[in-house]
């Protein structure tokens, strides 16, 4: 079982730095589980994004630090408190994490949503309600945005939402933006020169707070689908890292590059394609 950290429960484990309001109360994550399996889970996504817990053996003491506790479906009927979550009642570990803070801040409605994306292959997203830094996250490809905005905003409801992206990687950034649009929520993109983190940091967690940034800035608001005309050059990087991919036995063709640098299909479907043909 994972032990507890006394300092990071002296600090802010849940609200970024900067300008973002910071919690005067210091509650933090209990975890109870009989299941091994979901218990390593849950404190592998809770370590992967730096939030604080305790393991509890037991449920005749619990701390009064405790605000919430991540179970099972199985024993949460033991758990005397609203504010439990059963972690295996949700499609993701990170779900149910993102549940159980949601619960720990203890806030039913805000005033404003600000959505952050780090546009990539692999964007960053970032909520802050009303100034408070309420999850950050990262998802597999462009494509999952749109469905993780629309769960967020299910979950944390708020009075308005905006939605702010950076102005890099051109072509996967007008691909999110363009797939958001018919949420009909206002949509902001920024500059996000001066957010990147640290090259020292690992790459995801790099994209997080980005996103966390990003949500911060304000930025020049998007009237209607963006163009999505790949460049030669990207075509090009495309096949090349298809070749890359397969060891230099495959290169999808350019029609394929194109279509994979426009969200119409991925590039290991493309591959398969390619391998089907020989």
């Amino acid at each position: 079982m994972g032990t507890i950290n006394k300092k990071n429960l002296k600090k802010n484990c849940i609200w970024g730095k900067g300008n973002l309001k910071k919690k005067t109360s210091y509650k933090t994550i209990g975890i109870y589980t009989k299941d091994f399996r979901l218990y390593h889970d849950l404190v592998q996504g809770l370590k992967k994004r730096n939030i604080s817990y305790v393991s509890l053996s037991s449920l005749q003491h619990i701390p009064n630090r405790i605000g919430v506790i991540i179970t099972s479906h199985a024993v949460i009927h033991e758990i005397n408190t609203p504010k439990a979550v059963a972690a295996d009642a949700y499609d993701t570990i990170d779900h149910a994490i993102d549940k159980a803070l949601h619960l720990l801040i203890g806030k039913e409605l805000y005033q404003t949503i600000h959505i952050g994306i780090d546009p990539g292959e692999k964007p960053g997203i970032a909520l802050v309600g009303d100034d408070i830094l309420i999850l950050k996250t990262q998802v597999k490809t462009p494509e999952n945005v749109v469905k993780n905005v629309k769960r967020f905003i299910k979950e944390y409801p708020a009075h308005e939402y905006f939605i702010r992206i950076g102005h890099g990687s051109l072509l996967i950034r007008n691909r999110i933006i363009n797939s958001l649009i018919p949420l009909q929520i206002p949509i902001e993109i920024v500059d996000e020169s001066k957010t990147t983190s640290s090259q020292q940091t690992q790459r995801a967690h790099r994209d997080r707070e980005a996103a966390a940034a990003i949500a911060m800035l304000s930025g020049g608001r998007v009237q209607r689908k963006l163009p999505l005309k790949p460049t030669r050059g990207a075509i090009r990087n495309i096949q090349e890292k298809s070749r890359q991919m397969t060891n230099g036995q495959y290169s999808i063709s350019q029609k394929q590059a194109k279509q994979v640098l426009e969200g119409k299909i991925s590039l290991n479907e493309a591959i398969n394609k390619e391998k089907r043909k020989k």
